[in-house]
């Protein structure tokens, strides 16, 4: 789905312009998404199977929630949506942790230049996953991992990407020293 997002700058500052998702990723402008990792009490992972039809890394297995940020929309609400348009799931702004925000930028083979800030949340799955609604356009399939998989990707085939392997390590952390915490 092509949607108007804020341009900014590649330190991450708005430019007062909007595009397009589909030309700011053929231009390689800079844009702003969010990620959001649910994980579990018990030390498991939510990772969506990203649908087949997704331009790109169709059928990774993945990050639990990711998306764009609308024109105009603050990040946390942008996360909130996504949340809910992925997997149908009602959160409050009390229940994001935010862990960080990354600058991500590849070329992919089909032309998309990815240079996006990733706003980096964590929350905590409260839900079963059989209550949770997938959005058939974006995810084809919701499994809880064992949350060391994180620390696991150069290991793995279609499960996460090994060259995004100390991002995973980071989050893992961050969830860890907050079950400690909590």
């Amino acid at each position: 789905m092509d949607e108007l997002i804020d341009i900014l700058t590649p330190e991450g500052k708005s430019t007062g312009k909007t595009a397009l998702k589909s030309e700011a990723h053929k231009k390689g402008w800079f844009h702003a998404t969010a990620h959001i990792w649910f994980f579990t009490s018990d030390e498991k992972i939510l990772l969506q199977k990203r649908a087949l039809t997704k331009k790109v890394f169709p059928g990774i297995w993945d990050i639990s929630v990711a998306g764009h940020i609308g024109a105009g929309e603050e990040v946390l609400e942008g996360a909130k949506r996504e949340v809910y348009e992925e997997i149908g799931l009602i959160l409050e702004d009390k229940d994001f942790i935010k862990i960080g925000t990354r600058i991500h930028q590849v070329n992919h083979e089909n032309g998309i230049q990815d240079n996006e800030h990733h706003h980096v949340f964590i929350a905590e799955l409260k839900t079963p996953i059989s209550e949770l609604t997938m959005q058939p356009e974006e995810v084809a399939g919701l499994e809880l991992w064992d949350l060391k998989v994180l620390k696991e990707t150069k290991n793995l085939e279609n499960v996460l990407l090994p060259r995004f392997h100390e991002y995973y390590v980071t989050v893992y952390n961050k969830i860890i020293s907050y079950l400690k915490e909590n």
